[in-house]
């Protein structure tokens, strides 16, 4: 084969794939239009007013006894020799009540999880869905994503969302300890929360 034809077939294997990739970029910015789109916000029902709820129940962080609904996952390395449990991880199921009794109405659950964050101070990353189950509420969840700081009387976290009532929802939560069980650590937890929702 002479080097004539040699280059003639080159460029032409060029231009093969030049085409080719180009087919393929453009199919896939035609892709883009499947990927995200605009939507009327009638079409979510975003269109009526929006709501402002405040809900009030009480938080139970069972550790100790036969029934626990908090367990350490991941426990505080001892290497660290924290009086802070920092790197501890618990996972919750905590029954959500109308009163600080735990036999007062269950009005639902705390699922979720929450880490010790701080080497010099009770602090925790909470991680944790309040799955209400009282009427219309019933199904609807609120989502709290934030910094606990236990030293604190009040403290605040933000409501990033939720679902079914609460979609779209945005809101704080203040969180205030009722009691404390130093030997335990059992903890009831007074949760007042704002929720906007539509």
């Amino acid at each position: 084969m002479s080097s004539q034809h040699f280059l003639t077939l080159f460029f032409f294997l060029l231009l093969f794939i030049n085409t080719l990739t180009s087919s393929t970029s453009s199919s896939h910015n035609d892709d883009t239009f499947d990927f995200v789109r605009p939507i009327d916000r009638k079409l979510l029902g975003l269109n009526k007013e929006e709501n402002l709820s405040h809900f009030r129940f009480y938080w139970h962080d069972i550790i100790g006894g036969k029934n626990p609904t908090a367990i350490t996952v991941v426990p505080s390395p001892k290497k660290l020799n924290s009086t802070f449990a920092f790197g501890s991880i618990n996972m919750m199921d905590n029954p959500l009540t109308i009163g600080p009794e735990l036999s007062s109405k269950l009005v639902g659950k705390s699922q979720g999880f929450y880490a010790s964050t701080s080497q010099d101070n009770y602090a925790f990353l909470m991680a944790m869905n309040f799955a209400l189950i009282e009427g219309k509420y019933n199904g609807s969840t609120i989502t709290i994503l934030g910094r606990n700081s236990g030293i604190k009387t009040v403290r605040e976290m933000p409501v990033v969302g939720g679902c079914g009532v609460f979609r779209f929802a945005r809101g704080y939560a203040l969180a205030t300890t009722y009691s404390y069980d130093p030997i335990t650590t059992d903890a009831i937890v007074e949760y007042n929360v704002y929720v906007s929702h539509y």
